[in-house]
This record gives structure tokens, sequence and C-alpha cells, in this order.
């Protein structure tokens, strides 16, 4: 955990100080920036595992920091406001947000969604290159390479493909994909798993004779390799 950074951009500096101590004393590193265009800048020169943006920011608002850190990064991002509106959800998300989480909320619940991003992922690293078996995933460049076929992936297929690589060799049941690709904020059926797995098969298998993703009938789908 003492590696685990985590950005908060959040303006509303009683939230902002609660937030930090409370993350601090669960022994996470945290910066603060109190304005979206200062909270774009350290997150252009700083790697995080993990970001915590507030939707209404002066500069630039929420929304549109994490469209310009999309550009540049995969990091996990949790989106906070005091709104609840559907759409403002659907909005956020649309963009590459990972989560959303509305105000007021208990903090042990936002502890709760960080730490599924702590135990899945390192998609914060901008350098991280992931390999398993003849398939190279650059999370700084976004792409996929299957020996030297570079394969075109949506977002979701991308980061669908990241977690189950980043899991190589354990068995992700259906809930934990939708929790971790299309976030807690999710509703809809869970055969959406499914149809993006198809998806996957289509585009990183076609051509070669080793399939890559297995079936766990009852459970879920796995990446074998080393």
């Amino acid at each position: 955990m003492k590696d685990f950074r985590i950005l908060l951009v959040e303006d509303e500096r009683l939230m902002s100080t609660f937030i930090e101590m409370e993350l601090s004393h669960e022994g996470y590193k945290v910066d603060v920036a109190y304005d979206g265009r200062e909270g774009l800048n350290i997150a252009e020169e700083n790697e995080y595992n993990l970001i915590l943006l507030d939707v209404m920011l002066p500069g630039l608002n929420g929304i549109e920091v994490c469209r310009r850190i999309r550009q540049l990064s995969l990091v996990p991002i949790i989106m906070l406001t005091a709104k609840s509106d559907i759409s403002d959800k659907v909005l956020g998300l649309d963009v590459g947000a990972n989560d959303y989480l509305t105000k007021p909320f208990e903090i042990e619940e936002l502890l709760a969604r960080i730490r599924v991003y702590q135990r899945g992922t390192s998609i914060g690293n901008k350098n991280d290159e992931i390999k398993v078996k003849d398939i190279v995933m650059n999370n700084k460049a976004h792409n996929v390479k299957r020996g030297s076929k570079e394969i075109e992936l949506t977002k979701k297929e991308f980061d669908l493909l990241e977690i189950l690589l980043i899991n190589k060799n354990v068995v992700l049941t259906r809930a934990q994909l939708i929790e971790k690709v299309w976030g807690y904020d999710y509703i809809g059926d869970t055969n959406v798993v499914d149809v993006f797995i198809r998806y996957l098969r289509c585009k990183i298998d076609d051509g070669f004779e080793d399939k890559l993703i297995t079936t766990v009938r009852g459970v879920g789908y796995v990446i074998k390799g080393e």
C-alpha cells in the first residue's frame, strides 16, 4: 500500500482535507489539487495509481479533466460529485471514468472502491508494458500486438483485455470483470462480458492457432501463460 499513489482533485477544502486525512491514515500517498487546471497539470507530470476527481471544479470541470487525462493514461478515475442525475454519470463514464461516487458518501465506501483498483490493476503506470505469451500491451502507446500483428481495440475491449492480462492464470468472474471494466454503477445484463469476450477473441485469436482466452464453465474467464 505504501507505494499506492492517489491524486485528489477537489475544490471544497473541508472535504478535501477530510478525504486526504482518511486516505493518509490508511497508508496511501496523497497529492491534492483544488482546481481542474492544477489537477490536470499534476496528473500530466506525475504517475498515480488512482485519481479521485470532483466534477464541479473551477478552471476546468472534472469531465474535461477526465477526458484530457484519458488521452495520456489509463489510470483509474473515480468521479466525485454532488449531482445524482443519471445523465451526469453517463457523461463521466463516457469520457473514460471508471467509477462514480455521489456526495455525500461514507468514507468506508470510498475505501472499498479504492481497494478494488489496488488489488486489480497497475494501469496507473503509463510506461508499463504487459506481455503474456506472444501478446504485448503497451499502456503508454495504448496499443496491442500479437506477434507482428497490431490489433485495434475499442476502449472497453482494451480495458477488458488488460484486466485479463494483469490477472493471468487467475479466473475472473463476470461480476469481477464488470466491476473492474464497467464500474460499480453499471446497470445492465452481465452478458455484456460474454459479448465483449467474443469481440476480443475475434480480434486477438484471428489467424492464430493458440487461443488466448479460456472459458471456465460456470465461473468466468482466464488468460493462461507465463
